[in-house]
């Protein structure tokens, strides 16, 4: 995860819900235990929370905490881990660039490079939809809306003749099926719906082709 936009999101998540976050310095085998208190993403930092009594030794952690299921951990290095003042266990710290996340997905998934618009374009009842896709697996692709966008595409949904664009030259056009559908509030998009699609009735030359197009969205983004 490398998008300053949904790193400040699943900071915000974890924030929201007060999960416990586990951070490790790396020439320290002791574990300390802290929470997310707040995020700003305008700066764009959030404040850690340590535990009464904890301190963050200087120099690089590892933060490890679980977000919906997948452990998302990162690392920060400071050098010195200054506390606000008067108030010890409250640190405050920028975003990192990148964060992972490891899930057990059947398929991995490959987020869409930064600075390109894929799309999802279909017809349903009569309605045309273009949706922002923003991962790929060899097992189907996510999606997002703004909440008015995302009427009648409820989880379940069979989408028909989806046209996907996914690259200069990659387009495939498939049936998909609604797996997943939740809000959760972007703070540059504002409300959001994210919508999991399973590819369906995949033959095996939409599948040699689709591992193709994977293959070269890797490599591509291996380049950059």
């Amino acid at each position: 995860m490398v998008d300053p936009d949904e790193i400040g999101n699943a900071l915000a998540a974890l924030a929201e819900t007060g999960d416990a976050v586990s951070i490790y310095h790396h020439d320290n085998a002791d574990v300390v235990l802290a929470r997310f208190l707040s995020v700003d993403p305008e700066l764009p930092h959030f404040v850690i929370e340590l535990n009464e009594g904890s301190t963050l030794p200087p120099g690089e952690c590892t933060f490890v905490a679980w977000l919906r299921g997948a452990k998302f951990q990162f690392k920060l290095n400071d050098p010195h881990w200054n506390a606000l003042p008067e108030q010890p266990t409250l640190i405050p710290a920028q975003f990192p660039e990148r964060c992972q996340v490891l899930n057990r997905r059947a398929a991995p998934r490959l987020e869409t490079p930064l600075g390109t618009y894929h799309t999802a374009s279909f017809v349903l009842n009569g309605k045309p939809y273009e949706l922002q896709l923003y991962d790929f697996a060899i097992g189907g692709v996510g999606m997002r809306c703004s909440p008015r966008d995302a009427v009648g595409l409820h989880v379940g949904r069979k989408l028909q003749r989806v046209r996907l664009e996914m690259g200069p030259g990659s387009v495939l056009i498939c049936d998909l099926e609604i797996r997943l559908s939740r809000h959760f509030r972007s703070f540059l998009l504002g409300e959001q719906v994210q919508i999991g699609c399973q590819f369906s009735n995949l033959s095996a030359l939409m599948q040699e082709e689709l591992h193709r197009i994977l293959e070269r969205l890797s490599a591509s983004r291996l380049q950059r």
